[in-house]
């Protein structure tokens, strides 16, 4: 199995994990995610820090019934194309659903979850996963 991310790594990316920041160009408004220091829509330096709001729709999606290494432990599971509200498209795990009740354009709404986790470190990584939004 593959050895954890280096600590310094894992927290320069603490913000895109756990809490969905992206950047927002300054001159045109573009949103992205992951964050960016150019805006590829622009070519704009001038980028800010955007908190999204983890809501969105799903546009296409798989089924993971061989996973690599490390991922056994919850296969079979679903990988999903998700448009963000704010337009960013990202790919994350669904869950919390079924997977026969997976839908183009269905809602969804980021939720923290486990990722993997390193039996001999003892080392839990948790990440973003997408669900259902509760009603």
């Amino acid at each position: 199995m593959a050895r954890p991310m280096q600590v310094a790594r894992y927290w320069r990316h603490f913000k895109e994990k756990y809490r969905l920041v992206g950047t927002k160009c300054k001159s045109c408004g573009k949103v992205h995610f992951p964050p960016r220091q150019v805006c590829d829509e622009c070519g704009s330096r001038e980028m800010e820090d955007v908190q999204l709001s983890g809501k969105g729709k799903v546009l296409s999606w798989t089924i993971v019934r061989n996973p690599p290494s490390g991922f056994e432990y919850v296969k079979p599971y679903p990988l999903a194309l998700i448009e963000l509200e704010e337009g960013p498209i990202v790919f994350a795990q669904l869950t919390d659903v079924d997977p026969e009740e997976i839908d183009f354009g269905m809602e969804v709404e980021m939720v923290t979850r486990k990722i993997r986790e390193f039996g001999e470190d003892g080392l839990i990584l948790y990440a973003y996963k997408f669900r259902p939004p509760i009603k």
